[in-house]
């Protein structure tokens, strides 16, 4: 299950684009928490721990912001992937014992039948948990899997409590044959056809 961490935050007045920068600037994250019916709370927490939490999917924090501890869970992470950089977080409440709805990545584990690859069509599966019980991630075994056998959502094993929210008809992963030398050979014929003009056009 996913673990919880603990975080510090601080109340922040500030807001716009010109606002955020500064506080990047200074090691910071703008955040906002919601959830419950409460007003949204702007608050601001160090970038660097941050960054080391969202690595985990639907992490869960202990927050202290001023003394106010809760419990959030990372809803949003918005990035600047070029400069690798989070520029804003959404939090959002949650209370022990109450269920919420969130995608649980997936691992694929052994290997299938030689001659064979397994191909992942869902990389998450949508599930309903208690929210201190969030899974990590979903195992699905394709060891020994023959081609054309798949695993459906309803065939993936989920810890207790847990509920697929997913259709349960919904392909997960899917065993195909590996593309022969011949195959690939054959695809790119046409292409080197298609070329063989344009490349007498430019010797002439």
């Amino acid at each position: 299950m996913a673990e919880q961490f603990a975080l510090k935050g601080e109340e922040r007045a500030s807001f716009g684009k010109g606002a955020a920068r500064k506080l990047r600037a200074l090691g910071n994250v703008p955040a906002v928490i919601y959830g419950h019916g409460e007003d949204p709370r702007h608050v601001m927490v160090n970038a660097h721990e941050l960054s080391l939490l969202v690595r985990h999917k639907n992490v869960l924090i202990d927050l202290d912001v001023n003394g106010k501890k809760e419990l959030v869970l990372v809803k949003d992470v918005q990035k600047d992937y070029v400069r690798q950089v989070i520029e804003h977080v959404d939090l959002v409440i949650v209370k022990k014992g109450e269920t919420v709805t969130v995608n649980i990545p997936v691992v694929m584990i052994g290997h299938p039948f030689p001659g064979t690859v397994a191909m992942i069509e869902h990389q998450t599966i949508q599930v309903e948990a208690e929210a201190t019980q969030i899974p990590e991630h979903l195992e699905v075994d394709v060891t020994g899997m023959l081609e054309h056998t798949h695993i459906s959502a309803k065939d993936v094993v989920l810890p207790a409590g847990v509920k697929l929210m997913l259709d349960g008809e919904a392909i997960i992963v899917a065993i195909q044959a590996v593309p022969s030398a011949e195959s690939l050979g054959t695809e790119a014929a046409p292409a080197a056809a298609e070329d063989a003009p344009a490349a007498e056009g430019a010797a002439e």
